[in-house]
């Protein structure tokens, strides 16, 4: 465990690193983004929490396997990742029943993936299951509703690029899902910490950088069209 105990100090070292510069972001932003901005803020900040409470071995559980998870990690997804397509959904301007549709599916995927790391076969491959499909409806809902709304936003290359990342992150969660020890069991829980807490970082830290970097580059764009225009 004090391998386990390493990973998520160092985890939580660089959500904490990524917060603070995520939150000078808030500096550079018009004041009227400052809403939808803190989410971006948000996401790190509750990982900072959810690995500093790790590290001190709580929220341990016990499967009906006999493997171990950290609940925790599931509560920070639970949280964070609907944050993500919520930042989505402002960005394109998508409406509140698309957004809470998409948010409703998220929650669902780590419930599902919660719930079929708790028990045995067969049961564990039909919540691993669920947990995808309700994926794929944030997939087609950010495909769908999302884009039509960005069109009009003048914000669907940024929602594009942003989607891409994150979702590809987060295809891989679910690969180390089955080979960790909640599911197959052919990754030591050590590794599969680390690699997790890589990408947590990644996901969450890079998101909100690419997000700001874009959001940046849009409003410049619009600031340059108007003074040409004029």
């Amino acid at each position: 465990m004090e391998g386990l105990t390493m990973w998520y100090r160092l985890g939580a070292i660089g959500m904490a690193l990524g917060t603070l510069v995520l939150a000078y972001g808030f500096r550079l932003v018009p004041r009227e983004n400052y809403r939808r901005y803190s989410v971006l803020v948000a996401v790190p900040l509750i990982a900072v929490g959810a690995y500093v409470l790790m590290s001190m071995k709580l929220g341990v559980l016990e499967t009906q396997t006999d493997a171990t998870v950290f609940g925790l990690r599931y509560v920070d997804w639970l949280l964070t990742t609907p944050l993500h397509v919520l930042y989505l959904g402002l960005l394109a301007g998508a409406t509140n029943r698309s957004i809470w549709q998409s948010l409703v599916l998220m929650a669902a995927t780590i419930l599902f993936g919660f719930a079929g790391a708790m028990v045995a076969s067969p049961l564990k491959w039909a919540g691993f299951a669920a947990g995808g499909l309700a994926f794929v409806g944030v997939v087609y809902i950010t495909a769908t509703s999302f884009e039509r709304a960005a069109r009009e936003t003048g914000t669907l290359a940024l929602l594009r690029k942003l989607r891409a990342f994150v979702v590809v992150l987060w295809l891989i969660y679910p690969a180390i899902w089955v080979l960790a020890p909640v599911g197959l069991g052919l990754m030591q829980i050590e590794t599969s910490a680390l690699v997790v807490a890589y990408l947590d970082v990644v996901s969450k830290v890079g998101f909100g950088l690419i997000a700001l970097s874009g959001q940046l580059s849009v409003e410049e764009a619009t600031t340059t069209t108007e003074v040409t225009a004029d």
